[in-house]
């Protein structure tokens, strides 16, 4: 979610500051609906959205109960009750504030970004269609709040509260540049992820090779230091044997969940005997994490749906789940 709340910041900055924006927070929810508590949208006062809090079906609501909003600047909850008009089957609970970070709650929010540090967002509200001046939500960035609009006192008396922590954006290393590392960076960019390619210096890429690249990183294997964290997957892709397992080593002491490898089988395990041979202090807990060949056998065939089928693996490892058709999945699907 953080890419997302990312993304409302890069819109009110491009549009210069200065238009009259709100935002829109689904702080609870009876029943099911399309999202989750957490869910943010920005309306500008022209009627311009970015993001969304539903799969589409609440928005226009949510833009004609904000117009209140824009005219008071008074902070309002919504409630949206799907039961008898969506698939759904909830109740939505829907925040709606003045959006207007200062410049020092700007920069906090970028530095905290670029840093990869945690923060949380909480908001304050009564579950119920009402309006109150003490309806806000504020930021907590490297332990400092920051509200959301400029002059607002707390009174937390009977108020309910909704907090969020907030992990960095999640990043996909891709080492390699060839035509399917471009496709795979295209397709986890649009997922909200921070892909940093990685490409050998004689190659001469750009970063206008990769559209939607966070970052390119020209550099040899044996020159090779990742800024990795938790919350990063690597994908080793370079087509050439010698490349990946120099890469491999490269990663043998690095704590990550994920570390992705194209190719067969039978190159895997050629890969393992080199590497043993080269390293054979290595863990057997890092070869657990090692997943080649990469990628959930859904019958992909292309670059686009080896992408697809890569990026799946990836959340079902990251989520800690088992791949399973939702139709066999018994109770809720957010689960």
């Amino acid at each position: 979610m953080t890419h997302e709340v990312k993304a409302l910041f890069q819109a009110y900055e491009k549009r210069g500051k200065t238009e009259t924006t709100v935002l829109a927070t689904v702080v609870a929810l009876d029943g099911s609906s399309y999202r989750r508590p957490g869910v943010r949208m920005l309306i500008f006062e022209n009627g311009d959205m970015v993001g969304a809090v539903s799969g589409g079906c609440v928005e226009k609501e949510v833009l004609r109960q904000a117009q209140s909003v824009f005219s008071s600047g008074i902070p309002k909850v919504m409630v949206y009750d799907g039961r008898y008009r969506l698939g759904c089957e909830g109740v939505l609970y829907i925040l709606i504030e003045p959006f207007r970070p200062g410049e020092d709650f700007l920069d906090a929010f970028w530095k905290v970004l670029e840093h990869r540090k945690k923060f949380s967002i909480r908001s304050v509200y009564t579950k119920d269609q009402s309006e109150n001046l003490n309806y806000r939500s504020y930021f907590k960035l490297s332990n400092k709040d920051y509200p959301l609009a400029q002059g607002w006192k707390e009174d937390q008396i009977n108020l309910s509260h909704f907090e969020q922590e907030m992990r960095p954006c999640f990043q996909l290393m891709i080492i390699g540049s060839e035509h399917d590392a471009v496709q795979l960076c295209q397709f986890a960019s649009l997922a909200g992820w921070e892909v940093t390619v990685v490409a050998n210096v004689k190659e001469e890429k750009t970063k206008n090779d990769f559209p939607r690249a966070h970052k390119l990183l020209q550099v040899d294997p044996e020159h090779f230091q990742p800024e990795v964290d938790k919350q990063t997957a690597v994908m080793i892709m370079t087509h050439s044997f010698v490349k990946d397992l120099q890469f491999l080593i490269a990663l043998k002491g690095i704590e990550i969940d994920y570390i992705g490898l194209l190719g067969p089988f039978k190159r895997r395990e050629k890969l393992f005997e080199e590497l043993l041979e080269r390293c054979p202090e290595i863990s057997e807990d890092f070869l657990e994490r090692v997943h080649g060949p990469a990628g959930i056998d859904i019958g992909a065939e292309t670059p686009q749906e080896i992408a697809i089928s890569i990026l799946s693996e990836i959340l079902a490892v990251r989520n800690a789940k088992e791949p399973l058709p939702l139709k066999d999945k018994m109770g809720k699907i957010h689960t």
